[in-house]
């Protein structure tokens, strides 16, 4: 039987930040509830790349959380199970730039001549990173909070925080874009992002191009396939993948690995980021109802997952 002392938790929302959080506080042996209107395989989290890193550095507290996840995220690599790996890669610009003050910390950080990057770039440097194969992990958490009697929970969307103040004594909203109306919060919008899956040719290091832009061009090998990256677009609601960008996704990523022009096409992904100008963490007050708010990662919801879990579990006490 549940102790009196201890309050209802109720985590809203099933992608990344929801099942992390979730399992964050239970395995600091606080019972929670998991709730969300749609399964994991069927959240903007299982459409993600997923390269580990802090992009969004114009928030302070992301490198921090990032680290942390970092250190999470290493540890899981050692489990076959959990869909992540350890892989060292290369970032390239093509003009020269300094690298992220973040990616000089990385442990094997080192700088790459300009002899030895692809066609097009005059700057680079390699480091190692964790790859997260989306589908699999989110498995494998659910797997790991089934372990504790914890399994999502399918419920009708929740249109206001005066309903989720009436699912428990504490509410953790990992709504991600559906904050906006849940909220509602004007200040999150959709950022669209588009990748093609290929059959692996071969590749085993990952590629990303630097600085970020509207079209980001990455090549992260997940095992038997290859995710090619990738497309901003700011506003865009629609979950539809665009053929037109598909193709010159595939075009720049073959630019840099030639053996990717011939790939079979496995499948296309089409994500909405819940974008902000800054993560909302906080704690607050509604309708007598403690809301911990966890949304608004934008495109680092995976690099940030456990460091913002384990703020929660924090702000919870």
């Amino acid at each position: 039987m549940r102790s009196r002392s201890l309050p209802r938790i109720v985590v809203l929302g099933a992608g990344a930040s929801g099942l992390t959080t979730a399992l964050c506080l239970v395995e600091a042996g606080v019972p929670v509830r998991l709730v969300a209107d749609r399964p994991p395989a069927r959240t903007t989290s299982a459409v993600a790349g997923a390269l580990w890193g802090p992009y969004v550095v114009d928030d302070e507290r992301v490198v921090g959380w990032g680290f942390y996840s970092l250190t999470m995220f290493r540890a899981l690599a050692a489990d076959a199970r959990s869909g992540v790996r350890l892989a060292r890669g290369l970032e390239a610009a093509a003009t020269y730039e300094a690298p992220p003050s973040w990616v000089r910390a990385m442990e094997d950080f080192a700088f790459v001549a300009r002899v030895q990057l692809p066609p097009g770039f005059v700057s680079g440097w390699q480091y190692t990173a964790p790859l997260i194969d989306m589908p699999v992990y989110l498995g494998y958490l659910g797997e790991r909070l089934a372990g504790y009697g914890v399994r999502m929970e399918l419920i009708e969307p929740v249109g206001s925080l005066d309903a989720v103040a009436g699912l428990g004594d504490v509410v953790v909203n990992c709504a991600g874009l559906g904050a906006r109306e849940l909220v509602p919060d004007p200040e999150l919008y959709p950022v669209q992002g588009q990748l093609v899956v290929v059959e692996n040719p071969g590749v085993e290091e990952f590629f990303s191009d630097y600085p970020e832009s509207e079209t980001p061009t990455y090549v992260l090998p997940q095992g038997d396939k290859v995710v090619l990256g990738g497309s901003i677009r700011q506003n865009i609601e629609s979950a539809e993948p665009d053929p037109a960008i598909g193709a010159e996704i595939r075009a720049r990523c073959a630019a840099v690995v030639p053996s990717l022009a011939t790939a079979r096409v496995v499948a296309h992904r089409v994500g909405l980021r819940p974008v902000r100008p800054r993560v909302r963490l906080e704690r607050v007050v509604h309708k007598g109802a403690t809301i911990v708010h966890n949304y608004g990662h934008g495109g680092s919801g995976i690099t940030v997952s456990w460091g913002c879990a384990a703020e929660v579990r924090d702000l919870l006490g």
